[in-house]
């Protein structure tokens, strides 16, 4: 059981951290705060994740505790992962500077607000896919690791798909461009895609290596990412 005073001053510089970087990267790149899509986004990417924070720090801090790991034991899970923290600074500095610049509105005309409240609710909507694979996985850790007493997730989204985690991280991933009325850096950001899929193959020979049953597992659910099609 992680000691609860030391796991809420974490989790308190880590949502302070965040509240700081993230406005500042969005509207200083973007040159004003009268960029609407900005203030929407970064609602749906706070309070929802905030509140899912605060319910899982009441109902399971032991798993909050796996997600908030950040140190890579592989070598190559490091390098994805430093690549794809680098890559959505940069990606949402572009986003930003697409709205200061107008390129976006120059070439294709602004993008519409029904795709901009659209890719708001698919990022809504994650949030609350996050929870259902959390709650049907306990070991579900930020990095890369195989615990004393795992066993396979079998429930909920991995029913359908075997990393069902990283399904919802591409999909917010691709949505969040769209949320910032960006068509400039959508190809920045699909650049998780292949990033994605390099974490998730080196982490699958790992778990069919290291995690018993879970080879049977693959068997019974085919599908790594979307179902039937991968």
């Amino acid at each position: 059981m992680p000691d609860g005073t030391s796991l809420k001053a974490r989790l308190a510089r880590q949502i302070l951290l965040a509240l700081l970087l993230l406005p500042a990267v969005v509207f200083i790149s973007a040159g004003t705060l009268n960029f609407w899509q900005g203030w929407a986004f970064l609602i749906v990417s706070f309070t929802f994740p905030v509140g899912i924070t605060i319910y899982f720090y009441k109902r399971d801090p032991e798993l909050l505790a796996r997600r908030m790991l950040t140190r890579e034991k592989g070598g190559a899970q490091k390098i994805i992962m430093l690549l794809l923290r680098v890559l959505y600074f940069y990606a949402l500095l572009l986003a930003g500077w697409d709205y200061r610049a107008g390129w976006t509105r120059t070439h294709t005309g602004l993008v519409p607000w029904w795709l901009t409240w659209l890719a708001l609710a698919i990022i809504l909507g994650g949030n609350f896919w996050f929870v259902a694979v959390l709650k049907a996985n306990r070991f579900a850790a930020s990095i890369v690791q195989i615990e004393s007493g795992q066993t396979i997730a079998a429930a909920g989204p991995y029913r359908h798909v075997r990393h069902p985690m990283y399904s919802g991280v591409i999909a917010n991933w691709l949505a969040t461009p769209l949320a910032l009325g960006s068509l400039v850096s959508l190809p920045l950001f699909a650049l998780v895609i292949p990033l994605i899929l390099c974490r998730l193959l080196n982490e699958e020979k790992m778990l069919r290596r290291e995690l018993p049953g879970y080879a049977d597992y693959c068997r019974r659910t085919p599908y790594r990412l979307i179902p039937l099609v991968w």
